[in-house]
């Protein structure tokens, strides 16, 4: 992962309690510059960014940097913000962006061969039994040798349960090409578990191209 901007720091201010304070009033904080709704928008949405960025890339580190940077780009562009009431989806397009430049990023490494061969996924799930750990690995270097728009779709219909007008939505694409890609990524990531004896049946294969 390559260095990121200054980082957002996890405990801005203290003070009144903002927990309440609806996604528009904190918008409108937002974009006015307030100190408390900085804190409030990492509070309220880091933990949501962090960890799609962390089931899309299978890393809790590489995770939280991307979270910085999000962050950084949405307090940066917080004046572009033309709707209040739409700042979750105002965070998810950056967040998709940001991830959808990282998994290029990924891919263009590999082709350089800039990424030593071998590498475990720090998947950051410390509460599971090794085998469960190794499966999880093992899935997301399959998931590593997708495109990145593949996985980028895949990741957010089957592990964020978005629905297929909000992917095309969010990555500015139509819905039949996120329904091509997510057929694509299906189908070839069913066909490599298949040739895994490790981890045949442990997934739920007929439900990922719906």
């Amino acid at each position: 992962m390559s260095a990121r901007r200054a980082q957002v720091s996890l405990s801005l201010v203290s003070g009144q309690d903002r927990r309440g304070t609806s996604d528009g009033d904190l918008a409108r904080g937002l974009v006015a510059g307030e100190a408390w709704a900085i804190a409030e928008t990492w509070h309220r949405f880091a933990p949501m960014v962090i960890m799609m960025a962390a089931r899309c890339l299978g890393s809790r580190s590489e995770a939280e940097d991307i979270g910085q940077e999000v962050f950084f780009r949405v307090f940066r562009k917080a004046k572009t913000l033309r709707d209040p009431n739409s700042l979750r989806s105002f965070i998810y397009s950056f967040a998709i962006r940001t991830l959808r430049a990282e998994l290029r990023r990924r891919k263009l490494r590999s082709w350089l061969l800039l990424d030593p061969p071998g590498v475990l996924v720090d998947v950051g799930y410390r509460t599971l039994d090794v085998e469960a750990r190794d499966h999880l690995r093992r899935f997301h270097a399959l998931l590593d040798r997708l495109t990145p728009r593949d996985r980028l779709v895949f990741t957010l219909r089957r592990m964020e349960s978005m629905t297929v007008e909000e992917i095309a939505t969010q990555m500015d694409i139509s819905t039949s090409t996120v329904k091509r890609s997510m057929a694509h990524a299906s189908n070839r990531l069913s066909r490599w578990i298949d040739a895994d004896p490790g981890l045949v049946g442990l997934l739920d294969k007929e439900r990922w191209g719906r």
